[in-house]
């Protein structure tokens, strides 16, 4: 893993969305295609401004996944993923029409087989991904699973995962929050050939610490990321400020 170290959160934005935007032409100019795995969340929105500043990218030669959906969620709910993808994504850049939503509406274990069927027939060049402030990746809670090879699974979202959701506004009570998501496995985010992880904000800053100083474990999943052979890590001073060493 390498950690880069930004001046702050649009700092971080900028480069990781350079170098995301700068994988994606790598691989369509090496392959003809790019497959990438696109992230959500507030610690997303910088990275994602960036990467789609960049107007030279052949959208229509990019097929996009994503890692995470809430079970029984409206897609017209604020807090629906695909919602977010739809208008922070997709509508901006109307030729990317190759695209993998996860519809947490259906039953949730045959959407667990269509996806994953579908990723395992496109390898993933760059995954976007963050940290939570549980040390959750994608939607992997502590004790995360990190042996299951499925693509994607169906996962019991804890309570500090489910606070971060309210406290950042997109519900209106902890009890709206659901309790289940349909998640991409670690096993299968390890598998993206470059991993890009971006976590602005002080509120991930102990999730920080525990993922990169303490021993590898299922209880800091995101942690597992330093196992990879391609992810960087963007941080920002707030983000970083309880590490032992910047």
């Amino acid at each position: 893993m390498q950690i880069i170290h930004t001046a702050d959160a649009k700092d971080l934005g900028q480069k990781s969305g350079d170098l995301a935007a700068a994988l994606i032409k790598k691989a369509i100019a090496e392959k003809g295609r790019a497959h990438i795995i696109m992230a959500t969340g507030t610690s997303q929105f910088e990275t994602l401004n960036q990467l789609l500043s960049h107007t030279d990218i052949e959208w229509e030669r990019v097929v996009m996944f994503h890692l995470d959906e809430y079970i029984g969620l409206p897609i017209s709910h604020p807090a629906s993923f695909r919602k977010y993808l739809i208008e922070r994504v997709l509508d901006k850049v109307p030729a990317l029409q190759n695209y993998y939503l996860i519809n947490g509406e259906t039953d949730p274990e045959q959407e667990c087989e269509r996806l994953g069927a579908l990723i395992t027939a496109h390898p993933i060049d760059v995954t976007l991904c963050g940290i939570g402030e549980n040390g959750h990746l994608a939607f992997n809670d502590p004790p995360a699973d990190f042996d299951t090879q499925l693509p994607y699974i169906v996962v019991q979202l804890d309570e500090p995962c489910r606070r971060q959701q309210f406290n950042e506004g997109w519900f209106e009570s902890m009890e709206e929050v659901p309790q289940q998501a349909i998640s991409m496995s670690i096993q299968q985010i390890l598998k993206s050939e470059t991993i890009i992880c971006s976590v602005p904000d002080e509120r991930k800053a102990a999730a920080v610490k525990n993922c990169l100083e303490l021993p590898i474990s299922n209880l800091y999943p995101a942690g597992i990321l330093r196992t990879h052979s391609d992810c960087t890590l963007y941080l920002e001073p707030a983000s970083a400020s309880l590490l032992s060493q910047k």
